[in-house]
C-alpha cells in the first residue's frame, strides 16, 4: 500500500501483515514481532550515548571525526553482530505460545510510535482481535492502517474515536485508468519482441527436437545482435510499444469497460501486449464477450469473466503452471527459482527446441509476468526477478480453479475450500493453528505427489498416510517439526525428485540417500548440516545442490572421498567448505556440466598441493561452461593467488570475489562476457575502477565485506586505499558505459566521489544500493545523468555522524536551484 511506503519512515517501527478469511493468529503475531526490533533499552540497559545530540556537534569536531575511520570502525567491528544473531530471535519467536507473543509485542511497542498495516480483515471480531494485542496508550501518535472489503468492518475501526478515518477506494478516474492501460501494455515487451516470444512458447508446446546436449550454453534472456537491433527501433519509434493494433480506438474501447478497476485494468493490458497480432475486429469481440452490458459498473462477476477469459487464453502448458501458483500462501513473496525448480520436478518444463529445461521453465515464467498474472517484487543484481507476488484475487481465482479440477488441495488457507471426494495428488498445509490439526483427516492421501508445508507447523505431519513409492516433491522449507528421524523415511521417497528441507532443525544427511536415483534438488540451506555424506556422489540425476549459509558463511564440507563416477547432471554447486582434505577438491574436476559455483569458506590457512589443485579446478570448470564462481575467503590467502591462473575464466557472466582481498587479479579486465560483479570492500579504490572500466557488458557492481569479529586488519586497508587518492575513492570519469546498479555493502562506506570533468560518468547507471555503519558521504551524483534513486539502508549501530550525513545527502535539494534540484535523484532511506 502506498500510504504505508510512503510514511512507515516517519515512525520508529513499523510491520506489516495479511490477515484474511482463514488465518492463523499466532502465525500472524510471529509475522509482526520479526518485523519489530527491540530497542536498545529493552536489549540492555540504557546508557547514556556520546554525542547523543547532533546539535551539539561543531564543524571542525564533525570533520574530524569523519577523517577517522579507525576511530568510528573498531568499535563497530568489535561489536558487529553476524546474521546468526537473527536466527536465533527467529527460534526464540518460533518457541514461544499465544500469550507469550502477545506480551512481547505490547512490550516491544510500548512506548514507541509504530505503523502497522493489517491487510484484508473479515470481520469485526477479527479487528477487536488484533485492537487488544496493541498498547492502550497512544501518547506517542501511533497508527493502524487497516484494508477490508466489508463496510462492517469499516465502519468498526472507525467508532472508536474521532482521530480515526475510513476512506472508501473509489474507482480510478477515466485519465487514470487510461494511463495505468498505456502503463501495462508498455512494461510488456513490445510487439516484436512479444510475438517472437509468442512464438517461442508455441514452439516449445510442441514436441521437442534434439537439443545440442547437456554443455549447449544458450541464454533465452538474450536476442541475437539482429534482433536487439530491431527491438531498439521498435522501442525508438514505438515508445509505447502499442504495434500490433490498429487505432487508438481499440485502447479506448477496452480500458473503458473495465470500470475503473486496476485489476481488470492491468490484467486486460497484459492480454493485448501478449496478443500483438491480434486485429479491431478480435478486440471488438472480446469486449462485446465480455461486457454484453456495454459501459457499465464493473462488478465482481464482470472481473471474473475477464480472469476467466485470460486464463482460457493461456497454452496447456501456462495453464497448468499458472494453476500450481495455488500452491502458495496468500500475500507470500515467492521465490522465482523454487517456483521454476519444482516445474521441473513436477515435469510440467522439461527440455524442448534445444533449450534447458530451465530456459524453458524462464520463459514460461516472463510469460506470466508479461500477462499480469505475477507480479514482480525483488530483482537479482542481474536484472532478473528474484520473487514474485500474486495478487489477491487472481490467486482466489486460481485455488478455486485449480480444487474444481482437483489439481492441488490447500489445508489451512486464507479461503475456505471444500475437502476433496477424490484422491489428493499435490497437497499444500498453510497453517499451524491447531483449529486445523485435522485437517486431513478423511482425505485419501495415498496418492499425493507432492507435499508442501508452509509455517512452523509443530504439529506433526502423517507420513504413514502417504505412498513412498509416488512423492515427487517434498518442500519442508522452515517446518520445525523436522528432526533427523524423519530422514529415515524421506530416504524411502525413491521417485522423490525436489528436496527442501531449508531452514530446518536436521543436522545430519543419511548416506540412504543415496537411494533417491531420480533427486534433482537437494536445498538444505539455513540447516545444521555440515557435512555432505558419503552417498552424495551417487545421486547421478542431480541438478542443484543448495547448502550452507550465505549471510553467516556456514558452509558444506564435500564427502572425503572422490567419485567412482562423476556427476554429469550436476549444474549448481553452491555453499561448500574447502578444508585439508585434497580429494574432495579433486572430485570438482569430474563436475564438467558445473554453471555454477559457490565456495563459502577456506578453512585451510596455508596453500600448498590443495590451492594449486583447487586453482587447477577453477580454470577446468570454467573451460568446460562454468558461468558463475562465487569465493569468500576470509581464513586463508587463496583469494590472492587466483591473480597466477594460466587460463582467466573468459566465459564468466558472474564473478564473487570476497574476503581479505589485496586487490584484484588482472585478468578481470578480459573478462568480455562479465554480467555482474562482487568484489571485497578492500579493493575500493581509484584504480580498480580503472581497472575494470571498459568490461562491455557490464550491468551490476557490488563492493561487499561481512565481518564477524573485531579485525583490524580491514579498517588498516581501508585506510590505505584512501591515502591513494587523497583520503577518498574516485570514480574517474569514462568506461562503464553499461553499468546499471552500484552496490556497497560494509561496515564502513568510504567517502566516494564521481569526478566532476567534461567526460560522462557511468552514463547509464540508475541506481545505487548502500548498506553501513558508518558512512563517510557520496559527491558528485549530479554528474550522473541517468541516476534515479539512491537507497541507504542505516545500521542500528550507525553514530550521529553518519545520520547527519544522510540527512544532509536527503536535504540537498532544497538548496539547489530548480533546474538541478528535479534533476537530483530520490534518496530512499531504510
Amino acid at each position: 500500500m502506498a500510504l504505508y511506503r510512503d510514511f512507515r519512515n516517519e515512525f520508529d517501527c513499523r510491520a506489516s501483515v495479511t490477515v484474511s478469511q482463514n488465518f492463523d493468529e499466532d502465525e500472524v503475531l510471529r509475522g509482526i514481532l520479526g518485523q519489530i526490533k527491540p530497542t536498545n533499552s529493552q536489549i540492555k540497559p540504557k546508557e547514556e550515548k556520546e554525542g547523543s545530540n547532533i546539535g551539539k556537534l561543531e564543524k571542525k569536531s564533525l570533520v574530524a571525526d569523519i577523517k577517522s575511520s579507525v576511530k568510528r570502525v573498531v568499535p563497530l567491528l568489535s561489536g558487529h553482530k553476524t546474521q546468526s544473531n537473527d536466527g536465533s530471535t527467529k527460534s526464540k519467536i518460533e518457541s514461544m505460545n499465544h500469550d507469550q507473543l502477545i506480551e512481547e509485542i505490547k512490550k516491544r511497542l510500548d512506548g514507541r510510535r509504530y505503523l502497522l498495516l493489517v491487510d484484508d480483515i473479515w470481520s469485526v471480531e477479527t479487528w477487536e482481535t488484533i485492537r487488544n494485542w496493541l498498547p492502550h496508550d497512544n501518547t506517542k501518535d501511533s497508527r493502524v492502517i487497516v484494508t477490508t472489503r466489508f463496510q462492517a468492518v469499516g465502519a468498526a475501526c472507525s467508532e472508536r474515536d474521532g482521530t480515526d478515518y475510513l476512506h472508501t477506494v473509489n474507482v480510478l478516474s477515466d485519465d487514470d485508468s487510461k494511463s495505468l492501460f498505456n502503463q501495462g501494455v508498455s512494461e510488456c515487451p513490445s510487439s516484436k519482441e512479444s510475438e517472437r516470444m509468442d512464438t517461442r512458447s508455441q514452439a516449445i508446446d510442441t514436441e521437442s527436437s534434439k537439443g545440442d546436449g547437456p554443455d549447449h550454453l544458450h541464454s533465452a534472456d538474450v536476442p541475437s545482435d539482429a534482433d536487439a537491433k530491431d527491438l531498439l527501433k521498435d522501442r525508438v519509434s514505438d515508445p509505447q510499444g502499442s504495434k500490433g493494433w490498429e487505432k487508438e480506438e481499440v485502447h479506448e474501447e477496452i480500458w473503458k469497460y473495465c470500470g475503473g478497476l486496476p485489476l481488470a485494468i492491468v490484467t486486460m493490458a497484459g492480454l493485448v501486449a501478449c496478443n500483438p497480432t491480434k486485429n479491431n475486429d478480435h478486440w471488438s469481440k472480446v469486449c462485446k464477450s465480455l461486457f454484453p452490458e456495454q459501459v457499465a459498473p464493473l462488478t465482481l462477476e464482470g472481473v471474473t469473466r475477464i480472469l476467466d477469459y485470460c486464463y482460457n487464453d493461456l497454452s496447456a502448458d501456462l495453464k497448468t503452471c499458472s494453476l500450481y501458483l495455488s500452491i502458495f500462501p496468500k500475500g507470500s513473496k515467492i521465490s522465482k527459482k523454487r517456483l521454476t525448480r519444482r516445474w521441473i520436478s513436477e515435469c510440467f518444463v522439461a527440455e524442448k527446441q534445444g533449450l534447458s529445461a530451465e530456459e524453458v521453465a524462464e520463459t514460461y515464467f516472463n510469460q506470466l509476468v508479461s500477462r499480469k498474472i505475477i507480479r514482480p517484487v525483488d530483482h537479482s543484481s542481474n536484472g532478473k526477478v528474484k520473487s514474485f507476488k500474486v495478487h489477491d484475487m487472481i490467486l482466489e481465482y486460481i485455488v478455486s480453479k485449480s480444487s474444481e479440477e482437483n489439481f492441488i488441495t490447500v489445508v489451512g488457507g486464507h479461503w475456505l475450500m471444500p475437502t476433496p471426494s477424490n484422491k489428493v495428488r499435490r497437497l499444500s498445509m498453510q497453517s499451524s493453528g491447531s483449529r486445523h490439526g485435522n485437517s486431513t483427516k478423511g482425505m485419501n492421501l495415498s496418492q499425493v505427489r507432492s507435499l508442501t508445508v508452509f509455517g512452523s507447523q509443530n504439529r506433526p505431519l502423517p507420513f504413514e498416510s502417504f505412498n513412498n513409492g509416488i512423492i515427487q516433491v517434498l518442500d519442508l522449507e522452515g517446518w520445525k517439526g523436522l528432526t533427523n528421524k524423519h530422514l529415515i523415511d524421506i530416504c524411502k521417497m525413491l521417485v522423490l525428485k525436489y528436496l527442501s528441507l531449508r531452514r530446518t532443525e536436521v543436522s545430519e544427511i543419511p548416506s540412504k540417500i543415496e537411494k533417491l536415483q531420480y533427486l534433482e534438488t537437494l536445498d538444505i540451506r539455513e540447516t545444521n548440516v555440515e557435512v555432505l555424506p558419503k552417498g552424495f556422489g551417487q545421486l547421478k540425476q542431480l541438478r542443484s545442490m543448495l547448502g550452507g549459509n550465505k549471510n553467516t558463511r556456514k558452509a558444506l564440507k564435500l564427502p572425503h572421498e572422490k567419485n567412482k563416477e562423476p556427476m554429469k547432471a550436476l549444474r549448481i554447486l553452491s555453499g561448500i567448505e574447502i578444508d585439508e582434505d585434497s580429494s574432495a577438491v579433486a572430485s570438482l574436476h569430474q563436475l564438467t556440466g558445473l554453471r555454477k559455483l559457490a565456495i563459502y569458506k577456506i578453512s585451510k590457512r596455508e596453500g600448498g598441493q590443495t590451492f594449486t589443485q583447487l586453482r587447477s579446478a577453477i580454470e577446468y570448470l570454467c573451460s568446460c561452461g562454468l558461468q558463475t564462481l562465487t569465493i569468500n575467503d576470509e581464513g586463508s590467502d587463496f583469494i590472492n593467488s587466483l591473480d597466477t591462473m594460466s587460463a582467466p575464466p573468459r566465459y564468466i557472466i558472474g564473478l564473487e570475489l570476497s574476503g581479505k582481498m589485496e586487490k584484484p587479479p588482472e585478468w578481470i579486465k578480459n573478462l568480455n562476457n562479465l554480467y555482474k560483479l562482487t568484489l571485497s570492500v578492500t579493493v575500493l579504490q581509484t584504480r580498480t575502477f580503472q581497472l575494470i572500466q571498459d568490461l562491455p557488458k557490464f550491468f551490476t557492481l557490488t563492493f561487499t565485506l561481512s565481518v564477524a569479529k573485531d579485525d583490524r586488519d580491514i579498517v588498516d586497508i581501508l585506510e590505505e586505499n584512501k591515502q591513494l587518492t587523497d583520503r577518498e575513492i574516485i570514480v574517474p570519469p569514462g568506461g562503464f558505459k553499461s553499468l546499471k546498479l552500484l552496490r556497497f555493502f560494509a561496515t564502513l562506506v568510504p567517502r566516494l566521489s564521481f569526478a566532476v570533468t567534461g567526460k560522462e560518468v557511468m552514463p547509464a547507471l540508475e541506481r545505487i544500493d548502500m548498506r553501513f555503519e558508518a558512512f563517510e558521504g557520496i559527491y558528485g551524483i549530479e554528474t550522473l545523468k541517468s541516476l534515479q534513486e539512491v537507497h541507504l539502508s542505516v545500521g542500528n549501530q550507525a553514530d550521529e555522524i553518519t545520520k547527519f550525513l544522510v540527512e544532509d545527502l536527503k536535504d540537498t535539494p532544497k538548496y539547489l536551484d530548480k533546474k538541478y534540484a528535479d534533476k537530483w535523484p530520490k534518496i530512499i532511506t531504510e
